[in-house]
This record gives structure tokens, C-alpha cells and sequence, in this order.
């Protein structure tokens, strides 16, 4: 009798249950919110239902999609920016000490400062209003893929360190053929991270900018809804905006999965 811990078809039973089991619950509230919605006449204003949010979103998708385009540009571009910049700065952190010691500081400073505090003052000085959301963006994204990529780049077993330089290699060999093939997962899990705060940050800046940001993303759609007791609207930006998050992350999974799963034990699969 085969064991159930290697039975491929009880394996392959958990796994759909593990798919399942979310889904049911998803449509389980969703159900019992329309029904809340109907049985005590709720109005619309206050609570609508799903099938209110969705025929709400069809009907102004033009507009929601358009403003989501938007909010979407900036998130991509502040994603990247951090990437860039985050994943340079730490390179020069892990050639360095005097570098990490004399700039990491700030970096932290400027995590823990909270962007709805500095947001206001970046409106302010930098006049081009778009690029004032991408540096809000930037700033929230930016420190997970520093640490993260940092912390991989000093984790590199210093035995094989010692071997590299037992044979010369130079400190850029050694970066380029040790130090970052070992810092990559740790690069792309800051990168899953940041993947969400850059959106999270975008959208508080666009709330931040409120008028000023010439009424293009969806964060602005928003207030524009909150204003006008839209509630339904505000409803399916929302859904949207959450939509959005998800297939991020799902998405910067995916590219962590396709880079890892054939070398490293993080994404490898559990059953093999």
C-alpha cells in the first residue's frame, strides 16, 4: 500500500483543494453581502451590493480604465526606478562599508518617515506634478529592494569568498560571479514587496494631490466618487485598485519562480 505522503493523486486532491477552498469563501461573502444588501434595503449610497458595484464598473470602464492606465504608468515606473536604484545602491554597499555606513542611514530615515508626511512637501517643490507621484512612488518602493538586496549580497558564505580571492579574482569577479547569483533571491523578494507599495504609494500621493493631480488616476476617481456619494463607484475603483495589487505580486511571483525554481530552494517544489 502506497503511502499518502507520495500519492500523486492525494497530492494532486490538496493542491485543488488549496485552489478551491478561497474561491468558495470568496463567493460564500459575496453572496451574503448581496443578500444583506436586499433583505434589509440598504441604499445604495450607504452599501451597494456586488451586482451594483459590477454593473457600476461596466458602465464608467472607460473612464476607470483610462484612470487606471494612469495609476498604473506610475507604479511601473517607480518599480523600476527602485529596482535600478535600490539594487545599484546596494552593489556599492557590498564593495564599501564607508559607502553603507555614511548612506544607509538616511535610507532608513526616509522609510520611516511616513510618505503622507512627505508627500505634501514634494507637491510643493517639484512643480511637474506627475513626476511628484512617481518620486512619492519611488520612495515608499525603494528601501525593501536596498535591505533586502544588501542583506543578500553580505550573505555569501565566506569560504567561497576566500577561494575567489585565493585565485585572484578581482572584487568585480567576485560580485559579478558570487556575490549577485547569491543575492538574487533576496533582490526578488524585495521586489515582490516593493511591487505593492509602489502602488500603495502612487495612489496616497494621487490622494494627497487631490485636485492637483488633473483628475487622472484612479485614487482621484476616488474622492471624486466620495464627493458625489458615488459610493458604488468608489466601490469599483477599489476593485480595481486591488485587482491591480494582485496581479502584481502575482505576477513578480511568476518571474521570481521562473528565475529560482531550476537552482534555489525558495521556489523550488515542495513535493519533488
Amino acid at each position: 500500500m502506497r503511502s499518502r505522503l507520495f500519492d500523486p493523486r492525494a497530492i494532486g486532491r490538496e493542491r485543488l483543494a488549496t485552489l478551491l477552498l478561497p474561491v468558495v469563501v470568496g463567493v460564500m461573502v459575496l453572496v451574503g453581502w448581496e443578500v444583506l444588501v436586499r433583505v434589509a434595503e440598504i441604499p445604495v449610497y450607504v452599501l451597494p451590493g456586488p451586482f451594483r458595484i459590477l454593473a457600476r464598473l461596466v458602465e464608467d470602464w472607460d473612464t476607470l480604465s483610462a484612470s487606471l492606465l494612469v495609476t498604473l504608468r506610475i507604479t511601473a515606473m517607480a518599480l523600476a526606478a527602485a529596482a535600478i536604484g535600490g539594487g545599484g545602491l546596494a552593489m556599492l554597499f557590498a564593495q564599501s562599508r564607508w559607502i553603507e555606513a555614511s548612506l544607509f542611514p538616511y535610507a532608513v530615515v526616509l522609510q520611516v518617515t511616513p510618505i503622507v508626511a512627505i508627500a505634501p512637501l514634494i507637491l510643493i517643490y517639484v512643480r511637474d506634478t506627475e513626476m511628484a507621484l512617481l518620486l512619492c512612488a519611488w520612495l515608499v518602493a525603494f528601501f525593501p529592494i536596498l535591505s533586502n538586496t544588501t542583506l543578500g549580497l553580505r550573505s555569501v558564505d565566506r569560504s567561497m569568498v576566500d577561494l575567489m580571492r585565493l585565485y585572484r579574482a578581482s572584487r568585480w569577479q567576485i560580485l559579478w560571479h558570487l556575490r549577485m547569483p547569491a543575492a538574487l533571491p533576496y533582490f526578488l523578494g524585495g521586489l515582490r514587496i516593493a511591487g505593492g507599495l509602489s502602488l500603495i504609494g502612487a495612489v496616497v500621493a494621487e490622494f494627497t494631490a487631490g485636485t492637483a493631480a488633473g483628475g487622472s488616476g484612479l485614487a482621484y476617481r476616488i474622492l471624486e466618487s466620495s464627493y458625489r456619494l458615488d459610493i458604488a463607484r468608489m466601490y469599483a475603483a477599489l476593485l480595481l485598485l486591488t485587482s491591480t495589487g494582485i496581479a502584481i505580486f502575482l505576477a513578480l511571483s511568476g518571474l521570481s519562480h521562473a528565475l529560482l525554481h531550476r537552482w534555489h530552494e525558495s521556489a523550488a517544489n515542495p513535493d519533488q
